[in-house]
């Protein structure tokens, strides 16, 4: 079931601040970040790279937004996108695991979703997007979320949720 998030749509100010405090959480815990993103584009690794220092705790970045690319980069299998679509929880799940495999971080979240205009259907809306978070031992949580607004709020509040998720994870 998905997650309705009230429309809270994070500014610049306010996603710079996240990015900081992910930033600073990690440093502290001496771990590395990798991102797999797809309908985020890469704004997430933009703003943790925005923040200085962010090479001591951000290993690297995937841009994965077509098929292809989740199957090439991240070692999505085919199967899962065609049986469940790119926006699903196996497929977000295995991005998360791809980043992993495919990097020297700690942790990964990855990111796929229907951010609009178009390209939303009765079983996955516009405005839906599912989050993974990863660990290097192997265990991962994913969460799907709906989302309003027109493509930057998706957009902004997928990140803002994504990076939350980390503090979140790193605050247990």
């Amino acid at each position: 079931m998905a997650i309705h998030e009230p429309t809270v749509i994070p500014d610049d100010t306010q996603l710079e601040a996240l990015a900081r405090d992910v930033g600073n959480v990690l440093a502290g815990a001496g771990l590395r970040l990798a991102t797999a993103e797809s309908c985020t584009g890469g704004w997430i690794a933009k703003l943790v790279t925005d923040v200085a220092g962010s090479s001591g705790w951000f290993e690297r970045g995937f841009v994965t937004y077509s098929n292809e690319a989740k199957q090439e980069l991240l070692g999505v299998p085919e199967g899962l996108l065609e049986q469940h679509g790119a926006v699903s929880e196996p497929v977000v799940r295995a991005m998360a695991a791809g980043a992993l495999a495919r990097s020297r971080a700690d942790l990964s979240l990855a990111v796929s979703g229907v951010a609009g205009p178009g390209g939303g259907s009765a079983a996955k809306p516009v405005g839906t997007v599912w989050l993974a978070w990863a660990g290097a031992g192997g265990e991962s949580v994913t969460r799907q979320f709906h989302f309003d607004g027109d493509r930057d709020a998706v957009r902004r509040q997928a990140a803002a949720v994504a990076l939350e998720g980390i503090l979140s994870r790193l605050s247990r």
